[in-house]
């Protein structure tokens, strides 16, 4: 079938070139490749070879979360099949591949759609790597969903309640943390040092 000659003659001039991690993310600092950049290699060898890079999403995700500053971000993560189809012979080969994206306006569909269309030729094509429309274009802080310094505030608690010997106090900083959620119990957890859990979980089974 001719899709698959069209796929393995696109490799083959891609492993001689590849896709040079020229691009900036501004936040964090890292070299990443963006999707103008794979739009520019493909396209050419697209119409030479006669391949046609088809996309529909089967499966749509969207939660809101809240950003470091107290913004709102929008978290999309995309399903989306690439039929990549002959234009010699109407062969057809389908790749699937998973975009996630962030952004705090819009365009969270947009960058998922840019992130899975790259990573479906990336894998397709084997492009090797030579050296904002994109999510790696950019980066977004996340708030955490406890707050830390409570936290830091009820290891304290629990330390003391150890060190003054107070099985009685620990178990009440214990059961509050608990009614507070499973990610605030489990954060707490994990600042506390191993001989302090192993005390808790020989006296207070019912509380750890």
């Amino acid at each position: 079938m001719n899709v698959y000659e069209a796929i393995c003659a696109i490799t083959a001039e891609m492993s001689k070139t590849g896709i040079s991690k020229d691009s900036k993310n501004s936040s964090q600092g890292y070299m990443f490749r963006g999707i103008d950049a794979v739009y520019g290699a493909l396209s050419p060898l697209l119409a030479k070879y006669g391949l046609c890079v088809l996309p529909r999403v089967v499966d749509r995700a969207v939660s809101e979360q809240q950003s470091k500053n107290g913004g709102v971000l929008f978290y999309t993560t995309l399903k989306v099949e690439f039929d990549f189809v002959s234009s010699k012979d109407g062969s057809k080969h389908t790749v699937c591949t998973i975009g996630e994206a962030m952004d705090s306006g819009d365009k969270s569909s947009n960058k998922a759609m840019s992130a899975a269309y790259k990573y479906a030729c990336f894998q397709a094509f084997c492009i090797p790597t030579e050296g904002d429309n994109d999510a790696d274009a950019s980066s977004h802080e996340v708030k955490p969903k406890v707050d830390t310094k409570l936290v830091s505030k009820y290891t304290d608690r629990v330390l003391a309640a150890i060190q003054g010997d107070n099985d009685s106090a620990l178990r009440e900083i214990l059961t509050e943390a608990k009614s507070a959620g499973n990610d605030f119990a489990a954060a707490l957890w994990s600042t506390l040092p191993g001989p302090i859990k192993n005390h808790i979980r020989d006296n207070m089974k019912e509380s750890a």
